[in-house]
């Protein structure tokens, strides 16, 4: 992890609907602190400091270390509420605190790459990304900002698995920890559906056509 996030909280006491209205009217943002066998903190935090941290996808996969006073907690965002009809404004967050010697379950992006050079995609083949991100679970200090994702060797009507990535060490997929059945396709590469249409008509015609030189 490269980069380090900090954010500025102050306690709030004053709580519900009409304290968070006031708080969001001076541009800040209500949230709460919970986890690690302490008691939840109400914690009201700057809007533009939280706007600018959410802008960056790292922020999403960090510890992040919350500045209460002379305290400072480590925590992961755990959830965030934006405003139904302006994205930009942010109505609540959920920060969760974290144990750094007991192990997180976050999901982390995944980046992929080498897509271009993939003999299915030289084939004439598309990618299907069926996910973009993974569930894993690690140790605070082992959390990776991402995954990163090897497309380079995919073949034609092939696909990747989660149990095909290669995860940092002291990272696992949570999906696996349930069974073969959880093994889920993270990216494939088949030929574009008109394409495809096309190559079975062909076949079907050409069938006729193999059985008599066959029969002859």
């Amino acid at each position: 992890m490269s980069e380090s996030f900090i954010i500025e909280a102050e306690v709030r006491t004053d709580t519900g609907k009409g304290a968070s209205r006031r708080l969001r009217h001076q541009n800040k943002v209500p949230a709460v602190l919970y986890g690690a066998g302490k008691d939840p903190v109400a914690l009201t935090l700057d809007h533009n400091e939280m706007f600018h941290h959410l802008e960056n996808e790292a922020f999403y996969s960090h510890i992040l270390t919350v500045n209460i006073g002379k305290e400072k907690e480590p925590a992961i965002l755990k959830d965030l509420q934006r405003h139904p009809a302006k994205s930009a404004k942010i109505m609540h967050i959920d920060l969760m605190r974290v144990d750094m010697k007991e192990k997180i379950r976050v999901h982390v992006p995944l980046h992929f790459i080498n897509e271009d050079v993939a003999p299915g995609v030289k084939a004439g083949g598309l990618i299907t990304h069926n996910a973009t991100e993974l569930h894993i679970a690690c140790l605070p200090g082992k959390l990776p900002e991402y995954i990163e994702v090897n497309l380079g060797e995919l073949e034609l009507d092939a696909s990747l698995h989660v149990s095909d990535l290669i995860l940092p060490e002291g990272v696992e997929a949570v999906d696996l920890t349930h069974g073969d059945d959880h093994d889920h396709i993270i990216a494939a590469i088949h030929l574009p559906r008109a394409e495809k249409a096309a190559e079975d008509k062909t076949e079907v015609e050409a069938g006729p056509e193999d059985a008599s030189e066959e029969e002859s």
